[in-house]
Formats: structure tokens, sequence, C-alpha cells
């Protein structure tokens, strides 16, 4: 119990030098050659940055599903030879009618259905005063928006690292809200307009024949950025979904010299993409994003590689961006900002003054009541707790982990519940020198009594930060944090390292009595 192997002994040690060694990371720069350089980043309230608040537009989900709907409705009914008229949609009654052909098709138009409403409940199929109604189901579409929120997190995780952010933060609030924290932003101008762009492509044909602005059938007006906002009648079927892009990038035309974005598809997209040019060759192809035409060049040749370029008066920044997007993926409904605030530098660096003045006081004002009331071996139970903070800071350099006020707060926490667990054992330590045990009989018997107290007090605080932690969000994960890695450091430092110098102690001087 009180004898450490030499092998033990120096795996030990060796652990505390790792720990400084990865701690010193945060107080140097990095060298010129590329080093494995780990730090602890500062969160919002440190650093500064901006904090933004999106919703998502739960409407613009119905409004999609409605038209995806009325899609699948028009092919199921085409492929049983069945008609159609007058479609009409009802956003607020979630929606979609229409009239058959004649009177005597609307039972098999409604059995024709079946494949749209499926077996599922999220979609419903009745004949009403002649027409055929389709109704969206109200919790079908709350748990379409909850899995939206889920989708969105992730593309705006995507588009937002490839601007090159530091650290950022990305949570989800109830549901439909997402909280977005980029510490060191102070401008958020430019990531807002890249979450505000649904960044929805699709590749559409151009209708044959329109009457002045009022489109033919089948088709919508819709404005032509490369034309002054004119509108051009763009037929609502889409030939090919933005979604089978595999790659997008920005890059300089060769002919013109002007910025461009070239785009790549996969299998699936390559295929309807080379069978659209093929057949519609002299037709106009437009490009749409987000229900805004980029451009609409004329099919000269049947496309057939698989890919592409787009240009339309881009400089290097909105072709940056556009090709970021379109690799990000389109969000599934647009996100509206309803909530933005900024933090200064000036106010983090106050922040970081404040709290580092209050570690350092708690952390001096431990040492000193240890040293005070347990002599030597207080003097050991400050090394461990010096060795403590080094560890934790090494292992949240380590996960380059983020620090915010309350992760310092859970610091100053850990150095507390460390002092608590080197003074049982110190109080125990004592006791057994009062019943008139020997040095080393009342250091082993001290720490036996001590030891399963610790651990189990350790281990219920250790789980219950850890729900914390995969429960929490924002400032909760933080604490959590840094508490669940000072609980392990602590068991470390106090079990195994003041141990370890209350036994090398006895060990080179032999005493009679105990120092405690």
């Amino acid at each position: 119990m009180m004898y450490y192997s030499r092998p033990t002994m120096l795996g030990v040690l060796g652990v505390c030098f790792l720990g400084l060694l990865l701690c010193l990371p945060n107080f140097m720069r990095a060298p010129s050659p590329k080093l494995p350089w780990h730090q602890i980043h500062l969160g919002l309230d440190l650093r500064g940055g901006s904090y933004l608040l999106l919703r998502i537009d739960q409407q613009s989900l119905v409004d999609d599903r409605l038209q995806s709907l009325e899609d699948q409705a028009k092919q199921a009914l085409i492929e049983k030879n069945l008609g159609y008229r007058d479609f009409r949609k009802d956003d607020t009654a979630r929606t979609l009618s229409f009239l058959p052909r004649d009177a005597s098709e609307a039972q098999a138009s409604l059995a024709a259905l079946s494949s749209v409403t499926g077996t599922g409940n999220e979609v419903a199929a009745s004949l009403e005063h002649d027409r055929l109604v389709l109704t969206l189901n109200q919790t079908a579409l709350k748990a379409r928006a909850r899995e939206a929120v889920s989708q969105s997190i992730e593309i705006v995780r995507r588009r937002i690292d490839a601007t090159g952010a530091v650290d950022p933060e990305i949570t989800r609030q109830g549901d439909d809200r997402i909280v977005v924290e980029l510490p060191g932003i102070s401008d958020p101008e430019h990531i807002k307009r890249l979450l505000g762009t649904t960044a929805k492509m699709t590749f559409r044909l151009l209708a044959s024949s329109a009457g002045g602005n009022i489109a033919p059938p089948g088709a919508t007006m819709l404005p032509d950025l490369s034309a002054g906002d004119t509108l051009l009648p763009v037929m609502d079927h889409v030939e090919v979904d933005g979604a089978a892009l595999t790659n997008a990038g920005a890059t300089i035309d060769q002919q013109t010299g002007e910025w461009a974005v070239s785009f790549s598809f996969n299998r699936a997209g390559a295929s309807a993409f080379a069978r659209t040019t093929t057949q519609n060759v002299g037709r106009r192809f437009a490009i749409v994003l987000d229900n805004k035409v980029i451009e609409a060049p004329v099919i000269r040749t049947p496309i057939t590689q698989g890919n592409g370029q787009i240009t339309g008066n881009f400089n290097a920044q909105a072709a940056t961006d556009l090709a970021v997007m379109l690799r990000a993926g389109a969000l599934p409904a647009p996100l509206a900002v309803i909530e933005q605030r900024s933090i200064g530098p000036s106010l983090g660096a106050d922040s970081i003054r404040a709290g580092a003045i209050s570690l350092g006081i708690g952390f001096v004002l431990v040492i000193l009541f240890m040293a005070f009331f347990y002599g030597r071996f207080g003097l050991y139970a400050n090394v461990a707790l010096l060795a403590n903070l080094v560890l934790m800071t090494a292992i949240l350099s380590l996960f380059e982990a983020t620090l915010t006020l309350p992760g310092m707060a859970g610091m100053l926490l850990t150095l507390g519940m460390a002092v608590d667990a080197n003074i049982l054992i110190n109080e125990r330590i004592r006791e057994e020198v009062k019943r008139g045990r020997t040095p080393l009989a009342a250091m082993q018997a001290g720490f036996e009594r001590a030891s399963s107290t610790i651990i189990d007090s350790n281990a219920t605080a250790f789980l219950a930060h850890v729900m914390l932690f995969v429960f929490g969000t924002g400032p909760v994960r933080g604490f959590a944090l840094t508490i669940t890695i000072g609980i392990v450091t602590t068991l470390f430092t106090t079990m195994l390292l003041s141990r370890l110098l209350m036994v090398r102690w006895y060990a080179l001087t032999r005493p009679t009595e105990l120092p405690v």
C-alpha cells in the first residue's frame, strides 16, 4: 500500500511531466516548423464574438411538401391514364385538392393516389364535394420540422467550417431554432449571408412560349438575375436537382477571364443532365437558385461528362460563397435571424482577467490554508493541487476544448474538491496518530480509510456531470466538461501523487513522528 516500485514512480512522474509539456502551447507561439500544437480555445464570453439565434421557416416546409405532393399526384394519375384539372393548394389548411377529368373517374383517381399516401399517416386522401383532397398530417409535419432542424444544423456547420471560423458552437434550441456562437467574429454579416441563403439549386427548362409576364401552364415566372431581374417562364418540372451535385468550386472562366463556379454531378445527376441536354438541344436551360435564375444559356450540344460551369457576373467572394453553399448542400427551409448579439474583444479580455484573478486568489488561499493546518503534508497536498491544475489544462489543450467563464468556475470548484480529498486523508492520518500507531501504520491506515470515501463521492459527481455534459447545452456543457476532467485528475493526483511524495519523504527520513 505504501510502497512504490520504480516503474510506478516513473510512470506517475512521467504523466505529470507530459501534462506540463501539453500546457506549454497555451503560453507560447507556435514554432515555424509545423508541429502538433494543441491549445485551449476561448469561448464567446472570453474571446468576444457573435451570437445568432436562427429560426427555420416551417411554412416553407409545408409549401415544399405540398409542391412535391402535387408532382407525385400528377405522376400517379398520368400512370393510370387518369386526367385532372384545377389543382389548388391551401397552405393554411395544409391541403391539396383537384377535380378529376370526369366525375366517373373520381373513385379510380382516389385509388390511384394510394401510391402517394402510402401506408403511413403523413398524407390522407378523401373525396369532398367532387374534389379529391390530400391533407398533410400535423404530427407528421412536426416530425419533418424536427428532422429539418437536425439537417440544417449539419449544413450550417459545414458552411461555417468552410469560412475558417475557429471552434463555432452550433446547437438546437427548442423545436425550430438553432443557436450559432462564433468566437472571434465581431461582424457576422458575411456568415449571415451564407446562412440566410437556402442554396436550393435546380436545373429546369424554359417554357417554349409565354405571353408577356403570364406563364404558360406548368411554368412559373422567375426573375433573371443576369438580365436586370426581368422575368423568365421557367418550367416547374425539375430536370436535375442540385442535391445531385458532388463538388463545386470557384474558378476563372478561361474564355472571358471572369469568376465562375464549376460543378460536377454524381452518377444519377450526370445521367439526368446528359439526357436533358441531349433531348433539348436549342432550348434554354435555366440554372435556378432559390427561385431566381442565375443564368439561362442555350443548349448548344449535349453535355455528357457530368460537369459544368456557372457564370453570372460573380466577383471572387460571391463565387466562393456560392461554391461553399453548393458543397455544403441546400437547407431544407430558409433560416431567419431572430436575435443577434455581439461581444467585443475588450469585454472578453476583461472576463479573462477577472476569471484569472479569481482562480489565482482562490488557489493562493487554498495553498496557505493547507500549509498552515497540515504542515509538510499540506505542502505535499499543494504540490498535488498544482499538478491537478496542470493536468486539467493539459487535457483541455489535448482535445482543443473551448474554455468559457462557467468552465473557469468549474476549474476553481475542482480545486476545492481536490482540497477536500487531501483534507480527508490528512485528518484520517491525524486520527491514527492519536490512536498511537507508528508513522508508517498511521499513513497506511489514513489512506485506506479515506480512499473509499474519496472514490465514492467522486464517482457519483463524475456520473452527474457526465449527464450534464450529454444533455446540457452551452455554458452547462463547458462547466460539466471541466468538472468531469477535474474529477479524473483529482483522483490521480490525490491517490497517487500525494502518496508518492509522502512515501518518498518517509523512505528518506524515517521519522519517529508525522508532521501533521
